[in-house]
């Protein structure tokens, strides 16, 4: 595959699991998963994770798989590019995996004791990845081992920082995050 292929399979693949922390972003608030719950003297994920932002979320990456497979072939066609469709499972454990993760990053930082928003390196611009490639790799082995090629996990570990720094400064100039991280 060409580098171009490369990096569009990456992005394109990803799509689901990049998405629901942004949309968990402008929809969260509401219950918190934990309910004020505490464990060893700290909450135990902390108000930023809630029910409302969790299901917002995945339902968001699972609604842009679906758009994604439906546009596929106009894209493909057009671009000439081979760009995979998601199975419906890799369609739930894409976004879900991306939660999950996400959930387990906040819960490292509060045992380490790390407040909401507080930066993280690393672990904040890969917990979601990690969780959605993790996930995926558990339901759907098939599709992600012919889709998630080595030169295609490459693009992703490297690109990632650098998408999730960006969207986060921008989200953070206009408003919707109190920390630019």
């Amino acid at each position: 595959m060409d580098p171009v292929a490369v990096i569009a399979v990456a992005f394109w693949a990803m799509l689901p699991a990049y998405v629901p922390n942004n949309a968990a972003v402008l929809v969260g608030g509401g219950r918190p998963i934990d309910n004020g719950r505490t464990w060893r003297g700290a909450r135990v994920l902390g108000d930023g994770k809630t029910w409302r932002g969790t299901a917002a979320g995945a339902i968001a990456g699972i609604a842009l798989a679906l758009v994604l497979n439906a546009v596929e072939p106009t894209v493909s066609g057009a671009t000439g590019l081979p760009l995979p469709t998601f199975p419906p499972i890799a369609m739930v454990t894409l976004p879900i995996g991306a939660m999950v993760g996400d959930a387990a990053a906040s819960f490292l930082k509060r045992r380490t004791g790390r407040e909401r928003g507080a930066a993280f390196p690393g672990v904040d611009q890969f917990d979601f990845v990690l969780g959605a490639l993790l996930l995926t790799a558990l339901g759907a082995f098939e599709w992600f081992t012919a889709t998630f090629t080595l030169p295609v996990l490459l693009v992703v570990l490297v690109a990632t920082p650098l998408l999730h720094v960006g969207t986060n400064v921008i989200a953070y100039r206009v408003g919707l995050k109190s920390e630019p991280w």
